[in-house]
């Protein structure tokens, strides 16, 4: 991992040699307070409701949605989307996610080299772990390696909402690896939000209810007759359905007598199953409160009749459907729900859930092709998560992590996971049970992601990436060259700049901040062809070095000014 105590002026110092007259300091100017430039404590009312965006088409709508629902624009992507031709094909698309699941983590972690040797014994290089049985001495490398895993898969996402989806899921039936210590367990699990990520929700928290990450995470495979543990029976309760949003809501009666339905569900750990023993199942009678219109559960040696009786019981509460439409406008558009937006778009959204049967994929689509989507005032306006900067930075350039090895692999992907980790989101270790608070704390939200320490690292990481060496291996800093190349035109400088902030930015910028901008490209000087002849003698003869650092240094100045830049932070 990169030394992080460096200060951002000995960085520059000591890795930006100064070049045809341009100033270190004045390219990497300190970004903008986000919380005080961009989240005015005024009030004011988002415009647009749920009616079917009918505007323009185009990068800049295509953008727009690519940032809700993946981890960052990639130009391909953009292409991709733009030549759907309108809101309704694209969001059509990026809703359409792959059915087959993905190919599963290989054990990239044995370390020959190491001394002793660090060898699995059950798992030979490059195959699957995910059904090796359980062995203390390796649970902890094969959940990184199920880790870095997603954050491959996530990086490597195509134009769709799975990964985004499936984070989303995670973040709401939060589970932790350390308490479910079992690599196995922590796939399975992911495999679960992925495959009913936007199914039917009902059917969706019967299976988390069920699964074996679960029900070690929340105790329910120690819940019986005999010691009722009603941690389970909560959450499904407060975080997972109906929550706590209305001023009525279920009562701590409710709770023991969820927990008495559930008693019984035990784990096969050998095989990594669910089964339901009869003999530690409470078969009395079950009475709720007024709050489920006094429903009675019948007792009885059947435990998943029961949890369906449970089940149905709370999805006839209409507040299930608003309580999730809220998390996902929270996660996907914004944090702020006033009394028009619960209005115009929660109940609204709510109806749908209902009237589908609590399949989720309808709510999505009318939330992603609606005209309050594509306002103007919902983009730009969400702090990116940890995920979505420093995928993004990845994404935004093309850049692969370098793999050499499977051991380079598993490394480099677990340095990148930690740098997310310290800044506060880390894939698999959400802090608890209710999610990283960034997604509910009030009334602060995103804004829980930017302190002192997050800043800098955020900041830290953009640098490296550009100019030096991220996690000790230089194959991962930014081509910035490559990222111009990309463009139809990039010897024009205007044209260029143009093209290169509708990928890094999610909102215009002003005409003297481009200019700024174009003076890093033509190192002050006043006439655009200063750059068109520098680009044209790089592309004349791409193998001279001297011309080609001479693009490579203006380009990395620009892009670098731009990622430090206040609203490179949003998206």
């Amino acid at each position: 991992m990169a030394d992080l105590s460096i200060s951002r002026r000995d960085f520059f110092h000591q890795f930006l040699p100064a070049e045809e007259g341009v100033r270190v300091e004045r390219i990497a100017p300190e970004p903008a307070d986000l919380t005080a430039a961009h989240f005015p404590e005024s009030e004011f009312t988002l415009s647009g409701d749920l009616t079917p965006y009918s505007g323009p088409w185009g990068p800049e709508q295509a953008a727009h949605l690519l940032r809700r629902v993946t981890f960052g624009v990639k130009k391909s992507q953009l292409d991709q989307l733009v030549a759907l031709g309108s809101a309704e094909a694209a969001v059509d698309f990026v809703l359409d996610v792959p059915q087959t699941p993905p190919a599963p983590p290989v054990n990239n972690y044995n370390n020959p080299q190491a001394n002793p040797p660090y060898i699995d014994p059950a798992v030979p290089l490059g195959q699957a772990w995910v059904n090796a049985p359980y062995n203390l001495d390796f649970e902890g490398v094969r959940i990184e390696s199920w880790r870095g895993w997603w954050l491959d898969r996530m990086l490597h996402s195509e134009a769709n909402i799975q990964e985004k989806m499936t984070l989303f899921w995670h973040n709401h039936f939060a589970t932790r690896t350390d308490a479910a210590f079992f690599g196995r367990f922590s796939y399975l699990y992911n495999a679960t939000l992925r495959q009913h990520a936007l199914g039917n929700f009902r059917e969706f928290v019967k299976a988390v209810t069920l699964d074996p990450c679960m029900l070690v995470f929340l105790n329910g495979f120690l819940n019986s007759v005999a010691a009722p543990d009603e941690n389970y029976a909560r959450e499904l309760q407060e975080l997972f359905t109906v929550g706590k949003d209305s001023p009525v809501t279920y009562s701590e009666d409710d709770v023991v007598a969820a927990a008495r339905v559930l008693t019984g569900w035990r784990i096969n750990f050998a095989n990594a199953t669910t089964y339901f023993d009869p003999n530690a199942h409470d078969t009395g009678f079950k009475v709720f409160s007024g709050y489920y219109n006094n429903t009675v559960i019948q007792g009885s040696s059947n435990g998943e009749q029961e949890l369906d009786a449970l089940l149905a019981m709370i999805f006839q509460k209409e507040d299930v459907a608003k309580f999730i439409c809220r998390k996902i406008y929270r996660f996907f558009l914004y944090y702020k729900i006033d009394a028009t937006i619960e209005t115009d778009i929660i109940e609204p959204l709510a109806q749908i859930f209902r009237d589908n049967n609590y399949e989720i994929r309808p709510v999505m689509a009318a939330l992603l092709n609606s005209e309050h989507f594509f306002d103007a005032y919902n983009k730009g306006c969400f702090i990116k998560t940890p995920l979505d900067l420093v995928l993004g930075v990845l994404r935004n350039f093309n850049k692969e992590i370098p793999t050499p090895t499977p051991l380079d692999e598993y490394t480099l992907r677990l340095q990148i996971n930690y740098f997310c980790g310290g800044m506060q989101l880390l894939p698999g270790d959400p802090p608890n049970v209710a999610g990283w608070q960034a997604f509910r704390q009030s009334p602060t939200y995103y804004r829980d992601w930017i302190n002192a320490d997050t800043m800098r690292n955020r900041n830290l990481l953009t640098d490296l990436l550009s100019f030096a060496v991220l996690a000790g291996n230089a194959d991962l800093q930014l081509d910035h060259v490559a990222f111009a190349a990309q463009f139809p035109n990039p010897g024009d400088p205007n044209l260029l700049i143009d093209d290169t902030l509708r990928i890094l930015l999610p909102m215009e910028v002003s005409a003297a901040k481009k200019q700024f901008l174009k003076s890093i490209l033509l190192s002050n000087q006043s006439n655009d062809f200063y750059w068109t002849a520098a680009w044209l003698a790089y592309v004349a003869n791409p193998g001279n070095q001297m011309a080609y650092q001479t693009v490579w240094f203006r380009l990395a100045s620009m892009h670098k000014y731009i990622m430090n830049l206040a609203e490179y932070q949003l998206a």
